[in-house]
């Protein structure tokens, strides 16, 4: 009688387990089945945030859900990110990170609240930022070597804004400086808009700011721009030098964005949202909405994103190194 009742069982076991492999396959082809939270760890306004309200009209529409932004800033992107890491890995908790939280932020902070190599899932790259130097046009300097020589003849006359410690545009200032061997007062904020109208206004005399934040007030003529921080000249900027050209030879910073998931996420999720994220950055229409406001779509293989994001990692941790830039 027992070993009836084992073999009964074991006959149970298998005939459950291969019902449950279906329906857990079935539930992941169903996705989505609610709306999707997006967490973006930029305040309102940013290039990320403006990233997903472009792409959410065709995204609700080819996922049959609502994405749902969430503005999480600070702490250089641990604060979103974080949650991201720490969700249930189902697809319904993205975020939207950049070199900061991605990459940076292992060798800047003694503790992380995550560790973005093994917590998190690489999805796609979303977008190419560049920076540009900016400055009130009260500023004397007009052009990057007059801004050197002037920092240089007096060490932390110039206070210059960034989208706050930790963040690319963080990164992007030290480079700056070590480069061109000068010193400035650094200030950082909560996003590059707060950055870019605190130089308008006059509050700091310059900006590192990426694009989309400053574009319009350099083409009103309301800020001064330096230089770009890409290796080219930008077509929306074309007057404008890089930093390469203006005497930094190899000068090279851009900012991105890009997509992740938490780790754990099954692979039929993060395919179909690669899919989906991937042909609506290739749509024509979108392209030119993100290009008008500064911004590249590079739609990308989770493989290369995965790659470019230990690429960065190394890199900016040199630089972090050799500023010895420490945060709490």
């Amino acid at each position: 009688m027992f070993q009836k009742f084992r073999a009964f069982t074991r006959l149970l076991a298998l005939t459950l387990s291969g019902a449950i492999l279906p329906l857990a396959v079935m539930a992941q082809n169903a996705y989505p089945q609610k709306p999707i939270r997006v967490v973006v760890t930029f305040p309102p306004g940013g290039s990320a945030d403006a990233i997903i309200r472009i792409l959410s009209p065709r995204l609700n529409e080819k996922l049959g859900q609502q994405l749902v932004v969430d503005n999480r800033p600070g702490a250089g992107g641990n604060i979103g990110l974080a949650a991201v890491a720490k969700a249930a890995p189902d697809g319904y908790m993205l975020g939207v990170g950049a070199a900061g939280g991605l990459t940076a932020n292992v060798s800047l902070y003694p503790q992380m609240p995550f560790d973005p190599a093994k917590e998190l899932a690489p999805i796609t790259m979303l977008a190419a930022i560049p920076f540009v130097i900016v400055g009130h046009p009260s500023v004397q300097a007009s052009t990057v070597a007059q801004l050197i020589a002037s920092a240089k003849s007096q060490p932390g006359k110039y206070a210059i804004g960034h989208g706050g410690n930790g963040t690319a545009m963080h990164l992007s200032t030290a480079l700056f400086s070590q480069m061109a061997d000068i010193k400035l007062t650094e200030v950082p904020y909560r996003g590059s808009g707060p950055a870019a109208m605190d130089a308008l206004s006059g509050q700091v005399p310059l900006a590192l700011t990426d694009l989309p934040a400053a574009l319009q007030h350099i083409k009103a003529g309301k800020l001064k721009a330096f230089a770009v921080t890409s290796p080219n000249r930008l077509a929306s900027l074309p007057d404008v030098p890089t930093l390469a050209e203006s005497g930094l030879a190899g000068y090279d910073s851009t900012g991105w964005f890009g997509l992740v998931a938490p780790a754990g996420t099954p692979q039929p999720i993060l395919s179909r949202l690669h899919a989906e994220f991937t042909a609506a950055l290739n749509d024509e229409g979108i392209r030119t909405q993100m290009r008008n406001i500064g911004m590249e779509p590079v739609p990308s293989s989770t493989e290369a994103f995965d790659t470019y994001m230990k690429s960065e990692t190394r890199k900016w941790g040199d630089v972090i190194r050799k500023a010895n830039i420490k945060l709490q």
